[in-house]
């Protein structure tokens, strides 16, 4: 079977590898579609995310769907032929933060398409893949693959808008348009919060902010725009300069959420003002049980499309990538497995 693998900064082939066959408690599926993330984006350009260098040939991805191929031994269900979205952690179950139910912090967890360990965590940008039972949800009634692709990101933007607290009739300040920072729109829209204020570089990102439903959207450098007295700010784009609009745009007393990954290293931010406002700044890492709330809220007909806006074949990927490096042309860049 064919995979899109990366060996190192600049070096993605599509290439054969084994076909794998289900163990005990697995579930083998068919990979449909997968979204390419920022951090498959990282892994093929730069060799790397933060700290994490690949140190040998891995299968990319992390956001995937499909249908399921064949079930191991001791797994009832869902059934060969049923469509499936895949959660792509593997907790380890054991550690402090698993035990206290915040298995996204698990300080020992699996994650599809990641070179935190040796050996890497093989991704899902492979024809089939293999998974133990319980990362495998079969889509609710009315949902499609092609929506359901952005079951994994949706979740991140769910997970940062549960750290927000509750926005119903807030004002939330988002900085960054990519497609984690429109999906946080979506999903802030949908717990109710009355404004959402998206700010981006780039024109065509904030058209997309506003297609899923930013009520208005301001140059992120133009300083006489920037919004003001904000109760929340969600900072999804992982730039220093965007964290200190955040606080600098929050109300005394507010919360600023930071969602995106910021440079390796330390960073400068207005520290003062964080003291000064009494303002509360807390992390959104990855997700948990969102991914069930996020696969029922794209069934739910949430306004999502406007993010997906290119679909390549397998054979396609290094143009793929391309193409989603490019924020003028692209959101969310999907391969296609089938």
């Amino acid at each position: 079977m064919r995979a899109c693998v990366v060996h190192g900064a600049h070096d993605l082939r599509v290439e054969d590898i084994d076909v794998p066959a289900p163990g005990r408690g697995q579930i083998a599926v068919d990979v449909a579609y997968g979204g390419v993330c920022g951090s498959d984006l990282h892994y093929a350009h730069r060799g790397g995310v933060g700290d994490f260098l690949v140190q040998e040939p891995m299968v990319l991805g992390h956001e995937v769907v499909g249908t399921v191929a064949a079930l191991g031994a001791d797994v009832d269900g869902p059934e060969a032929g049923t469509p499936v979205a895949v959660h792509p952690a593997t907790p380890c179950g054991k550690c402090p933060e698993c035990l206290d139910h915040r298995e996204n912090v698990c300080r020992d967890t699996r994650y599809l398409g990641s070179a935190a360990r040796l050996p890497h965590v093989q991704g899902g940008f492979a024809q089939r893949i293999v998974l133990p039972a319980h990362q495998i949800r079969a889509l609710p009634e009315g949902l499609n693959l092609e929506t359901a692709v952005l079951a994994e990101p949706l979740s991140v933007a769910l997970h940062a808008v549960a750290r927000a607290g509750d926005v119903t009739g807030r004002s939330v300040f988002v900085t960054g348009a990519g497609p984690i920072g429109c999906l946080a729109v979506a999903a802030l829209r949908a717990a109710g919060a009355r404004d959402v204020i998206v700010s981006d570089l780039v024109p065509e990102t904030l058209a997309v902010a506003r297609a899923v439903g930013a009520t208005a959207v301001v140059r992120a450098d133009d300083p006489d725009a920037a919004p003001t007295d904000i109760d929340i700010a969600v900072e999804a784009s992982g730039a220093p300069a965007a964290l200190g609009a955040c606080v600098r745009a929050v109300r005394r007393g507010g919360r600023v959420v930071q969602l995106g990954l910021l440079p390796p290293g330390d960073v400068t931010f207005p520290g003062n003002l964080l003291v000064t406002k009494e303002i509360e700044l807390v992390g959104a890492f990855r997700f948990g049980a969102e991914f069930d709330d996020a696969l029922a809220l794209l069934a739910s007909g949430l306004p999502v499309e406007p993010v997906l806006t290119h679909r390549f074949p397998l054979d396609q990927s290094e143009q793929a990538f391309t193409v989603a490096r490019d924020r003028t042309q692209a959101s969310k860049v999907v391969l296609d497995l089938r």
